[in-house]
């Protein structure tokens, strides 16, 4: 069975407010290139194919168009989807039956009849070319911690997940009776993996071990980390096609994987995706604000970039920092999205704190500005600023303000 494997498109992302439509599509098309010249058995898309949960009728439209182009690259090739932390479960699954005539399978959510969980519609039959079974997909999209079913009402609330993935084990189990490969798709947070260039504050970052799944997987398609990585023997995160944020600076790729029956350690590759708007931070060592304004100025006219400007500060940032970088590359393609400050660490400064709220309130407002300056830049505060902190101070207390 050939599996292709990608994930965390983030259709819609808007990076510092400039659209990236035209590399979104650039991406699709180099997927169709991929699926047409290798036509997998099955592609796995493993959540977050949008990047807020009310993505526009344009990117809507853009991510069907799409999709629909891919299939028709390779009809015999099935597609499953699921929904990621960033998607609406609910949005995705809105079309799931119209997108089933086309071979592909949405699963936005874990479905209940009555009480019971609909295991069956999230462990998908693959079929090769000539409409032979070869193996199984278990589709299981992003859930929360705390909104795992309950399937044992008595059991304790950290048990959900493995009470959830023991159960569904025992149905892969049934269902396999010929002994195929299975492969695993879930979008989620795997403990020891690599997250560098990962906002884990945004992405909601709870982490499993993987011993928790339990289904007895030959491939695990994991979506949610950005950073492509095979963890173990058989589990990997494809990561991001395109970069979205400027710390993702590996290679961006989906990821092919081919297993040749059930047992067997799967062989895995990449193909790179090549992004059109890349994402550059220069110069490489970070350089006083007017020369790095400088080397912004050298850079190519025609050359398409997103620039974020390497920048040493010695002092608080200029006050129209941003307004003289947009001059800089008026006549340019590239676009000027912010600056990565840099400050020394501070080797003579003596870092005062306080023991407790009876300690602070025995300084005055500046004497504290002037601590907390000196913990944030490195060195003490000059004349200039404190003189005008003293007149602010000044004001409110004489109630001027």
């Amino acid at each position: 069975m050939k599996i292709l494997h990608t994930s965390d498109w983030h259709f819609g992302q808007e990076f510092y407010s400039y659209d990236r439509t035209e590399e979104h599509k650039s991406f699709l098309q180099q997927l169709r290139t991929i699926v047409a010249d290798e036509q997998p058995d099955v592609m796995v898309v493993s959540g977050d194919i949008y990047h807020n949960s009310t993505p526009s009728n344009t990117v809507m439209r853009m991510f069907t168009d799409g999709l629909e182009q891919i299939c028709s690259a390779c009809p015999t090739m099935q597609v499953v989807v699921t929904a990621g932390n960033h998607d609406s479960s609910s949005r995705l699954e809105v079309t799931r039956n119209l997108w089933s005539h086309i071979g592909v399978t949405v699963i936005g959510r874990v479905e209940k009849e009555g009480n019971d969980i609909n295991f069956d519609r999230h462990i998908i039959g693959i079929h090769d070319k000539h409409g032979i079974l070869i193996g199984y997909v278990v589709a299981i999209p992003h859930i929360f911690a705390q909104s795992f079913p309950i399937i044992n009402p008595e059991a304790p609330r950290e048990e959900r997940q493995y009470i959830f993935f023991k159960a569904l084990a025992e149905r892969v189990k049934e269902i396999n009776t010929l002994g195929l490969p299975v492969v695993m798709t879930a979008h989620m947070a795997v403990t020891g993996s690599d997250i560098t260039g990962h906002d884990e504050i945004r992405g909601g970052m709870e982490y499993i071990d993987l011993s928790t799944l339990q289904v007895d997987y030959d491939y695990l398609a994991l979506g949610h980390i950005h950073c492509p990585q095979t963890i173990g023997r058989n589990a990997r995160y494809c990561g991001s096609p395109i970069p979205v944020s400027f710390d993702e600076r590996y290679e961006h790729s989906v990821t092919l994987a081919e297993i040749e029956g059930r047992g067997a350690e799967p062989l895995i590759r990449t193909v790179k995706i090549n992004n059109p708007w890349p994402l550059k931070t220069f110069p490489k060592d970070a350089l006083p604000f007017d020369e790095a304004l400088e080397q912004l100025s050298k850079f190519p006219d025609d050359e398409k970039a997103y620039i974020r400007l390497n920048v040493r500060l010695d002092d608080v940032a200029p006050h129209n920092a941003l307004e003289r970088a947009a001059a800089v590359i008026r006549e340019k393609k590239c676009r000027f999205c912010c600056f990565k400050w840099e400050r020394p660490e501070a080797e003579t400064v003596h870092k005062q704190t306080f023991a407790d709220v009876e300690q602070m309130k025995s300084h005055s407002p500046v004497e504290i500005a002037e601590i907390y300056y000196s913990h944030r830049f490195g060195h003490p505060m000059n004349e200039n600023l404190k003189t005008m902190l003293e007149q602010v101070v000044k004001r409110i207390e004489t109630k001027e303000m």
